[in-house]
């Protein structure tokens, strides 16, 4: 029982964190940025790339994440910004990030192939024992700590930085923070830019366990998708790291309990009794 609650607690803070990404766009700009899984996905390719090519697998994370930062700030600027400009209230950013992230994932299974490359273990060799009872490995140690300081960070900028104060505001009403002097635009781009670090580390936090592969955005995406609707964090960003310890907790239960291969189709499930109830 333990084992499974600790194993959820870890994947749970991946899905968590990507939702929470999600939810950063859609708190300022009140859209949802569909590619963001593609986001999570540039990291965990660049990174596997640049430790395939001999170099340290920590300068691939920072230039993972810093690829992941320059393409979300383009699906800003490509995808959504055109989009508001013309009308602000209909829903053209759906098709259009979704677009966005076709083209990216695309991209990289151009770049480097259909097929799976390994991704480097960082801290998988390592692993923490809590009794007799569960087992966790220092990359998932690693996964609960950064979405926690993920969390913190942003809830600090968000209520006591005058950065933080100028988002919320855009955030509640954009015409009349462009009219008080806010550049909506710098804002609009700041939060892409941090959705896609925070994505960019969920990356790093799940690639050990799997295979870098360009269409492994899709599968997250949408698992962070469901954490953000669980969590209700589309008003509260950190809320949807609420949704996806849930959500990690119950998948890694169906597979203890259902079968192995539960938690494919389980966070489906939960995701049409939360949109039932």
């Amino acid at each position: 029982m333990l084992q499974f609650v600790a194993s959820g607690i870890a994947i749970g803070c991946v899905y968590g964190m990507i939702g929470m990404a999600l939810a950063i766009t859609f708190y300022v700009t009140r859209i949802i940025n569909f590619a963001q899984g593609q986001l999570m996905m540039v990291t965990v390719m660049v990174t596997a790339e640049v430790t395939g090519l001999g170099y340290s697998a920590w300068l691939g994370v920072v230039a993972g994440l810093a690829c992941s930062c320059i393409i979300g700030v383009l699906s800003y600027l490509i995808a959504v910004r055109p989009i508001l400009a013309f009308n602000r209230f209909g829903f053209g950013w759906l098709v259009s990030t979704l677009g966005f992230a076709v083209m990216v994932e695309n991209g990289a299974a151009w770049l480097w192939g259909p097929t799976s490359i390994p991704f480097p273990t960082i801290l998988n060799n390592t692993s923490v024992h809590f009794g007799e009872a569960a087992v966790l490995t220092g990359q998932q140690i690693l996964a609960i700590a950064t979405a926690l300081i993920a969390a913190v960070v942003f809830e600090v900028v968000r209520k006591r930085t005058l950065f933080g104060k100028i988002g919320m505001a855009t955030a509640a009403d954009p015409e009349m923070a462009s009219a008080f002097g806010v550049n909506t635009t710098t804002v609009a781009i700041v939060a892409f830019a941090a959705s896609a670090l925070i994505a960019g580390l969920a990356g790093v936090m799940i690639g050990p366990s799997t295979f870098a592969n360009p269409y492994l955005g899709d599968t997250f995406g949408t698992y962070g998708f469901i954490a953000m609707m669980i969590g209700g964090g589309t008003e509260r960003p950190v809320a949807a790291l609420y949704g996806g310890l849930l959500l990690g907790i119950c998948a890694e239960g169906a597979n203890a309990f259902i079968n192995s291969r539960a938690s494919d189709w389980f966070p489906f499930l939960v995701l049409a009794l939360i949109l039932i109830v």
